[in-house]
């Protein structure tokens, strides 16, 4: 699966983009911060506020955090939009 890092993730993870398979514990999109977060620092520091965090699966905007991850080909991991 390639998980996709946007903004101030993207600088503060040091990557755009990885590829990753994730553990078989990891369904929903709660898991994966959960797993994100266990990766250790900079994923520690990223994923502390978590619930701002913003996500897209397969380029479909996904607000529920029990939403599954399990068929997905790509995540997308995004601050909050402000408009302008």
């Amino acid at each position: 699966m390639k998980l996709v890092y946007f903004a101030w993730l993207r600088e503060r993870l040091g990557t755009n983009e990885e590829i990753v398979e994730l553990p078989d514990g990891v369904k929903t999109v709660a898991n994966l911060f959960e797993w994100l977060k266990a990766r250790g620092e900079p994923f520690t520091d990223v994923f502390e506020h978590e619930a701002i965090i913003q996500v897209a699966i397969d380029q479909k905007h996904e607000r529920n955090r029990e939403a599954s991850v399990m068929e997905a080909r790509e995540i997308a991991l995004f601050p909050p939009m402000t408009g302008g």
